[in-house]
């Protein structure tokens, strides 16, 4: 085992406010597009990509439907009402960082108001002075998974460009306000899934569109243009402040050493690492004008956007790390594996969790590495977990073993990957408390360390138990990383 990790390291976790806070509909917040998002029970997965991809009239439908139950986001976990009550749990496991994010419908919640709601900012408020009371770091999120629905059905969300100069006014107004209260922050969460899910990303409604990829793309300009123009204004609030990009990073495999293979798994690489090629260079590069042209998108760029990109480079690179997979190009290869948004071919060398995720902690240090390479700027793992069914014991325990492993095995291979020359900032797993998925907004996929007693439908008593992996994990951050023995 190498040496322990940094002093000033920041241990901690992670969650996002459309899958924790609940409170839907209070205190003047709108309506969000995780809102909108319908359970998807086991055994319906193949309805997934169609949840994620909802069509108008099912928008509408959403939009009217009052009943929490049909979208389990909408109730949370009761964060809004619990925040201390979480927050001391996360002190308690020595916490140095949270991460969380801000609702922009909470804000603004129709996201084109001139006024910001105030009741939405006095929360946040709250929530950050009882992190700061016990000395935890906030790290925030402006957009995950989440935008005001009246966004989309105005504007089809961040394919038109009226969105950027709302969402910098909201950006703006955050900075603002919390200038004094948080350093860290992200601006889009897994920036890259709205080439795959223009919905769930970026607020898009494909139905009827000629070329899909056409309206995901242009979407996802116009999210490089605002997290730039916001990065510029954060340095002039407060040069202080720590603003990083976040993307969803799965390692691809060639499925044997067949040059075709390492090509494909080349390319697919390539395209998981093209949104931070833009926000930490500040350009399009060679491949992905490529890619454009064999499919036949035509980025609409106004005079002065790659200025805008090129000045305006973040402070640091996040990403979200779970699971890798293979791709071939013999197509008698068909044993597929699922992922965190994305599938792919089975790697024979891999175990799987219960939800059919490789789990592979050595391709975290293969990551960490070739992005060091590549940017030569701070890392930072801010999404890491293992979703699983926890089962509470006879004596009330919940021995969670299998999550230990999993961490421990990550957390491992990121100490090697600091001993290999990383600058690594921090890490913050995944789903630190029990919460609602954001694929199939189910609750029977947990991955924290404190149990939350809800079930897919909602019954429960949102009790908070600490599992065998909540001391474990305070113990991991006491000696810094060198105790990952499980207790």
């Amino acid at each position: 085992m190498p040496n322990q990790f940094p002093e000033n390291f920041l241990w901690g976790g992670a969650v996002a406010a459309n899958q924790v806070e609940g409170a839907y509909c209070e205190d003047g917040k709108g309506l969000s597009t995780a809102d909108v998002v319908k359970y998807v029970p086991p055994g319906q997965r193949k309805a997934l990509e169609h949840a994620l991809s909802i069509s108008r009239a099912e928008l509408t439908a959403a939009i009217w439907d009052t009943k929490e139950g049909n979208y389990p986001k909408r109730r949370g976990i009761d964060f809004y009402h619990r925040y201390k009550e979480d927050i001391a749990l996360f002190a308690e496991m020595g916490f140095k960082v949270f991460r969380m994010s801000i609702s922009w419908p909470r804000i603004f919640p129709n996201g084109d108001e001139k006024e910001p709601n105030e009741a939405g900012l006095r929360f946040y408020d709250d929530v950050f002075d009882e992190l700061n009371r016990y000395g935890i770091e906030p790290l925030v999120t402006l957009s995950h998974y989440e935008m005001p629905v009246e966004l989309v059905t105005r504007y089809n969300g961040w394919e038109s460009r009226e969105l950027v100069g709302l969402f910098v006014r909201y950006a703006d107004t955050v900075f603002l306000r919390y200038k004094n209260k948080v350093k860290y922050w992200l601006t889009f969460n897994e920036i890259n899934a709205v080439i795959r899910f223009p919905f769930l990303g970026g607020g898009v409604l494909t139905e009827g569109k000629e070329n899909e990829k056409q309206a995901a793309f242009q979407a996802l300009h116009h999210q490089f243009i605002a997290s730039a123009l916001s990065i510029k204004r954060a340095r002039e609030i407060n040069p202080e402040f720590q603003v990083g990009c976040m993307l969803a990073r799965k390692l691809i495999y060639p499925y044997s050493c067949h040059p075709g293979d390492v090509l494909k798994a080349q390319g697919e690489n390539q395209m998981a690492q093209f949104c931070s090629d833009v926000q930490v260079r500040g350009y399009y590069p060679s491949y992905i004008k490529r890619h454009l042209a064999d499919y036949e998108v035509n980025i609409e760029m106004e005079p002065g956007d790659e200025a805008v990109l090129k000045e305006n480079l973040v402070d640091f690179l996040s990403f979200s790390y779970y699971m890798s997979s293979t791709v071939s190009t013999d197509e008698s290869i068909t044993e597929r594996t699922e992922g965190n948004l994305s599938s792919g071919l089975v790697n024979p060398f891999l175990k799987t969790s219960d939800w059919g995720w490789q789990i592979d902690p050595t391709g975290l240090r293969v990551v960490l590495k070739e992005m060091h390479d590549r940017y030569q700027i701070p890392l930072f793992v801010v999404e890491n977990g293992l979703g699983a069914a926890d089962v509470i014991e006879a004596d009330g325990t919940i021995k969670d073993d299998y999550r230990i492993e999993y961490l421990a095995q990550h957390i491992e291979q990121m100490a090697e990957a600091i001993a290999d020359g990383v600058e690594l900032l921090g890490y913050t797993s995944w789903g630190c408390i029990d919460l609602i998925s954001a694929s199939t907004s189910e609750m029977r996929k947990r991955y924290g360390y404190i149990y939350v007693d809800q079930d897919d439908e909602g019954n429960g008593s949102l009790e908070r138990i600490r599992k065998k992996s909540f001391y474990w994990y305070k113990k991991v951050i006491a000696s810094r990383g060198t105790d990952l023995a499980n207790l």
